[in-house]
């Protein structure tokens, strides 16, 4: 009887043909294994090296950190003078969400653009916007391949194109990695936000051409590393390295809608919304009850911890402008964007780089649909010489135009101070609140404590006509002034009592209700639940202003 014989291959698993049998179809199918390994080998092993040995990855690994899942890379042209090669474009599927991605490839001519891979990324771009899709950009670029010539320049002017044609449509994230030159630094900035690592560089020019142009000796980290880029607002986000930046571009993902069209992402949370949080209570107890008083500083974002789920909160420009604070944080599973003053920096007032970091902060969620919780504890905007010379007034100006123009829910709380333009700027009824809400602890007048010198002026000027009377008949000037700053005391203490408070403002209305400490999380979250199921996001419609 004969044995049967059993295998485990599979019979239906391709199988080489014969050594023998080669032809023409044999010779395609070798070609094109080769066209799809190739993008994957890049420069090969020496330079894969050399990228290594400056502590960076290659865009393939730096695909790897973003998805677990395979990408689908597009456009693998590969011209004879590796026209197109030094970029990689593709879709990645990134935490379930389909992520437009590209990423300059260093290992082949220092990631430098020319015409085709300009009209690669372009294409990358595009379909973005087209299919409603975040993006993602990994920036490694030397920038314009010089022997390409004009066609360099043309790519990046493709790509410039496209980029702004995307923005407000579909959020965008750029990675700066490695030294980033030319049309590198400029191309990036047109995204939604920037992360940029320590011992990385970008700028419109080297330190060489500084060096030759201007005689000036300067380092690459003081011309355009991340110190200088997290001051001044050009990058975002500041990493310690590129596994880093890759994980906080995840993170940051996770608050972002796709589009403009669509919501951020929900997530359901068991951190309850009705707790009491005794911490809150705790909080403005020990700063208010301090030995100064109401004028006591604390940082906000130790508030904002006390309402977020589970105390999580996405700080944004963390390095620049710390009187104000701008983050993303969840209450009750929603989304939402902050823009909290700070009153541990310069008491919490308005200068001019907190007011381009909140105006950019409050356009960008305007645009994609984000709900919004303004925080106030201000005295009001930054006075004095410099200010006014860089003009205050404009970008003080440009603040309060992105609030009226601000769509989407918004509540604000006011903890404290809110005093003259600051309070009519800061998301009042009157530009547009939804809501707005105080603490009992909430100074809501035209002026600080300096108003008591109009409200109670003639007391004032008896008080002073008193002491130069009491050192006429005899009386020692220590005395007399002694007397005379006691009566000013309780002036003070009477004005403070008398109209900073939230008493007014609750009777004119401007005030919807009055909050108790530890339970602002509760209200702001019932709040936000109502206006959120009456809002249907949807692109921005209607003129265009003037000025953004």
């Amino acid at each position: 009887m004969e044995t049967k014989q059993y295998s485990l291959n599979n019979p239906f698993k391709e199988s080489k043909a014969p050594e023998t049998q080669t032809g023409i179809y044999d010779d395609a199918l070798k070609l094109g294994k080769e066209l799809i390994e190739k993008p994957i080998l890049g420069g090969g092993e020496d330079r894969i090296r050399v990228q290594h040995s400056k502590n960076r990855m290659t865009v393939w690994e730096r695909i790897k950190v973003l998805t677990d899942e395979e990408p689908n890379i597009t456009y693998q042209n590969w011209g004879p003078n590796l026209d197109g090669a030094s970029i990689v474009t593709g879709i990645l599927n990134i935490k379930g969400r389909d992520v437009a991605v590209y990423g300059h490839d260093f290992t082949l001519r220092a990631g430098s653009m020319d015409a085709t891979n300009g009209s690669k990324l372009a294409r990358l771009i595009q379909m973005a916007g087209t299919h409603g899709i975040p993006l993602i950009g990994m920036n490694d670029s030397a920038g314009a391949y010089v022997p390409a010539g004009v066609g360099g320049l043309d790519g990046y002017s493709e790509a410039f194109t496209a980029l702004r044609k995307i923005s407000g449509v579909v959020p965008s994230v750029m990675l700066m990695f490695g030294f980033n030159a030319g049309g590198g630094a400029y191309l990036p900035r047109q995204g939604s936000f920037m992360i940029q690592c320590d011992g990385t560089f970008f700028g419109l020019t080297g330190p060489g051409v500084v060096k030759s142009v201007l005689g000036e000796d300067i380092s690459a980290e003081d011309l355009g590393g991340p110190k200088v880029h997290g001051q001044s607002g050009v990058v975002d986000l500041v990493t310690g390295d590129e596994l880093g930046s890759l994980r906080t571009a995840i993170r940051l993902l996770s608050y972002l809608p796709d589009n403009n069209h669509s919501f951020a992402p929900f997530y359901p949370t068991s951190d309850p919304v009705d707790r009491f949080i005794y911490e809150e209570d705790i909080l403005f107890r020990k700063t208010f009850n301090s030995p100064t008083g109401m004028n006591t500083p604390f940082d906000i974002t130790l508030y904002l911890q006390q309402i977020c789920d589970h105390g999580e909160f996405f700080e944004l420009q963390p390095q620049r402008a710390r009187n104000i604070v701008t983050a993303f944080g969840r209450i009750g599973g929603h989304v939402v964007g902050f823009l909290a003053n700070n009153s541990a920096v310069s008491s919490g007032q308005i200068d001019i780089g907190a007011s381009r970091k909140g105006t950019r902060f409050v356009r960008f969620c305007n645009l994609y649909n984000i709900p919004m919780v303004f925080v106030e504890d201000t005295t009001g905007f930054l006075p004095g010489r410099d200010q006014e010379h860089n003009g205050i007034v404009l970008e003080g100006r440009k603040l309060l135009d992105s609030i009226i123009d601000l769509r989407t829910p918004r509540l604000t709380l006011i903890i404290r101070n809110a005093f003259g333009g600051a309070y009519a700027t800061f998301n009042s009824y009157f530009t547009g609140a939804s809501m707005v809400f105080a603490l009992p602890t909430a100074r809501i007048a035209v002026m600080g404590p300096a108003g008591k010198e109009y409200v109670y002026k003639d007391e004032i000027t008896s008080i002073q006509k008193d002491f130069l009377a009491n050192v006429k008949k005899g009386m020692s000037e220590k005395e007399a002034a002694a007397t005379r700053d006691a009566k000013l005391f309780e002036i003070g203490q009477r004005y403070e009592k008398e109209l900073m408070n939230p008493k007014e403002a609750l009777s004119l209305g401007s005030v919807s209700s009055i909050i108790l400490p530890g339970y602002t999380r509760n209200v702001l979250s019932k709040n936000l639940n109502f206006l959120m199921s009456k809002y249907k996001p949807a692109e921005m419609s209607g003129p265009q202003r003037e000025f953004e």
